[in-house]
């Protein structure tokens, strides 16, 4: 596994503890239409990148759904559903993200939630959300963030908890906050339509 991995499977006894490292991705416990392997975790306008509600050709948003590149075989996945109407700002955003890590021993983890924000400029995107279910300890409640570049074939994705041991270890983050988009995809694809404010 690289350096910049999204979770690291580790043994403690009979215990094994999955946790989302440095660089490693918010990963939804494999969602069946994003390529993982736990279908039945919820959040289906997420899982599957498209718009849960109406939303004009002109709104803001931030869809897609995607898997990151990782040599060592990671099943690392990222999708999101996020919009606000074109008279509306940033914080009215509302629409799901979901993110699974599946390790090539099997050990696994996800997460989903809400989206409480979201900033979009050119093709670039910054959202944040509260994450509403769960299987790692002590990341339920917690906001994490999330940025992506739009770019064709060559999308980039970033999160609020690079350089921590994961996104419960990030302590009051505020709305629309993440790292700059550094990773790649392996698969995919994210379209962000910027929001035109009028000055």
């Amino acid at each position: 596994m690289p350096p910049l991995s999204a979770l690291s499977a580790r043994r403690r006894g009979t215990r094994t503890r999955v946790a989302l490292a440095t660089a490693g991705a918010v990963a939804l416990a494999a969602a069946a239409t994003a390529g993982s392997a736990a279908a039945s975790d919820g959040a289906p306008g997420a899982r599957s990148g498209r718009p849960t509600a109406a939303v004009s050709a002109k709104d803001p948003r931030l869809t897609g759904a995607a898997k990151l590149y990782r040599s060592a075989g990671d099943n690392i996945h990222f999708a999101f559903d996020a919009h606000f109407r074109k008279d509306q700002g940033p914080l009215d955003a509302r629409g799901t993200f979901r993110f699974s890590h599946v390790f090539p021993n099997g050990n696994s983890g996800f997460a989903e939630g809400r989206i409480d924000c979201l900033m979009t400029g050119g093709k670039i995107a910054t959202a944040s959300g509260i994450v509403t279910r769960t299987d790692r300890p002590g990341l339920k409640g917690k906001r994490v963030g999330f940025s992506v570049r739009d770019d064709g074939r060559h999308d980039r994705l970033g999160y609020s908890w690079v350089g921590t041991d994961g996104p419960w270890a990030t302590k009051d983050l505020p709305p629309c906050v993440a790292s700059a988009p550094f990773e790649t995809l392996e698969s995919g694809d994210f379209t962000v339509v910027p929001w035109r404010i009028r000055h």
